[in-house]
């Protein structure tokens, strides 16, 4: 029997491409799906991209692997994922690898992690970012799991990587058990918040300054020319310049305003919740593609709710002023991004390294941007930098945007163009550079209704104030 360096489960479009990529970097490839006519028109149709050796039956394509085995499951997240990885762990020895690479949740990850790991058998949760093209021809690769794994796998997930400017494989471990998939996660949390921004910069310029998408493509391609370098302005270019074919209208204009989610948005809003770290980029955006899907609210409250009566003198510098705010707010979004990887790397004891992740990010996944080598450059320098935005590049680049950033989210405001990103983004901001913020009020009054104490500004210790008697202070 033919052995083979890798498998692969689940033969989908993104688990065929992953299998295709293997194939045509020199491995030899086992595949297995349920289905035996998919693992079949693979071969059919892609069997010169190199060396398959398909099998019907998993305990075939189990053995047909070498030792160590490596197989790579790519299937439906949930209880799918579960049914494979125990049908797959039955047929394995210790030391083998099972290698999820779908859009799992992290604690599914570690708790998958610490069960294989009782058995000997090595977890290992993957994030892979680019889509079917980048599966295909190099994703991003975000694998979390053992050191001892690695090293067997890792030059193999090194080899079908994408490759950043400089040459290095977009690809690294990042840490045990659910690192991989909770960057992954966090990489898709940045994604909505840089869509979210990408939408409100569209908006501003077309309902605001009222050009149309034609010449908003071209705006798009000139930006992308610049410091906003990156496949998501890309793509919006191409997206604004594109004709519908059946009515001749722009293709931005027949597309339903609803947009839709998987989930992974939600899940870095929630645990960011739980870790106490305020992604308000990402909350914002999450929340604005459920508002869009919201048609019963917002059936009813078209036509009845009022907005502003007269336009807005708009600066002739608007474009770019947008183009600034833009660039600002994505940056916030990073920062928001990163802070929830350090919280986490606190909390489950990771010590994922920041500029790595950044670095892992600068081609093959959907985030991939020019200034993704500054942030790469800004960790490398500074690991304990307290935030993203306090590395003297990016300082210095907010603080020469906050101008043109403020005047756009006050034009927003005045026209009634909902900017929730730009808006978050900026009050973030200012509520870093505040030397004293309104909870000093908010905790007076948790002390007030809840007993739920305060500390002081002038001497240490923790306090409570006897509000329904006397009122005298209490140190506690």
């Amino acid at each position: 029997m033919r052995t083979a360096d890798i498998g692969v489960v689940g033969l989908a479009v993104m688990g065929s491409n992953l299998a295709r990529n293997f194939a045509r970097h020199g491995f030899t490839v086992a595949v297995y799906n349920r289905t035996y006519a998919k693992t079949q028109e693979l071969i059919a149709e892609h069997g010169g991209d190199g060396d398959f050796v398909p099998s019907e039956e998993l305990a075939d394509f189990v053995a047909s692997l070498k030792r160590p085995r490596k197989a790579m499951i790519m299937v439906q997240a949930g209880k799918a994922t579960d049914a494979v990885i125990e049908s797959l762990a039955e047929l394995m020895e210790p030391g083998d690898m099972i290698i999820d690479g779908g859009n799992a949740h992290f604690e599914n990850t570690r708790r998958r992690e610490a069960a294989l790991r009782e058995r000997g058998i090595h977890f290992v949760g993957t994030g892979v970012s680019g889509g079917e093209e980048g599966a295909l021809n190099g994703p991003s690769i975000m694998p979390g799991g053992s050191a001892e794994s690695y090293e067997s796998l890792g030059p193999i997930l090194e080899a079908i990587s994408a490759k950043a400017p400089d040459g290095t494989p977009c690809c690294t471990r990042l840490g045990p058990d659910g690192a991989g998939h909770f960057v992954k996660m966090v990489h898709n949390g940045i994604e909505y918040s840089d869509m979210q921004l990408i939408g409100e910069a569209y908006d501003l310029l077309r309902r605001g300054a009222g050009i149309e998408p034609t010449e908003l493509s071209k705006i798009f391609s000139e930006w992308n020319t610049g410091d906003l370098d990156s496949y998501l302005i890309e793509i919006t270019a191409e997206v604004l310049g594109h004709t519908d074919a059946a009515t001749g209208k722009p293709f931005v204009d027949v597309v339903l305003d609803q947009a839709g989610q998987k989930g992974t948005g939600r899940w870095t809003v929630q645990i960011a919740l739980d870790l106490g770290v305020p992604v308000t980029g990402i909350a914002e955006a999450t929340f604005a593609r459920a508002l869009s899907s919201g048609t019963r609210q917002r059936e009813g409250a078209v036509g009845v709710l009022s907005g502003p009566d007269g336009g807005v003198d708009l600066p002739e510098s608007f474009v770019d002023d947008v183009r600034q705010a833009l660039y600002a707010s994505k940056i916030v979004a990073y920062a928001q991004g990163f802070d929830q990887i350090a919280a986490a790397n606190a909390e489950f004891g990771w010590d994922i390294d920041l500029g790595s992740c950044a670095a892992l990010w600068r081609s093959g996944c959907i985030i991939r941007a020019g200034f993704l080598d500054k942030i790469t450059a800004a960790w490398r320098g500074n690991p304990g930098l307290p935030t993203l935005l306090a590395a003297p590049e990016f300082t210095k680049i907010v603080t020469e945007a906050q101008d043109a950033w403020r005047r756009v989210v006050s034009a927003a405001v005045q026209a009634g163009i909902p900017t929730p990103g730009f808006s978050a983004a900026l009050a973030y901001y200012d509520g870093l550079r505040s030397k004293r913020l309104p909870a000093a009020l908010i905790q007076g009054q948790r002390d007030f209704f809840g007993a739920h104490t305060y500390k002081r500004v002038d001497r240490e210790g923790t306090f409570h104030t006897e509000w329904s008697g006397d009122r005298s202070e209490t140190e506690l």
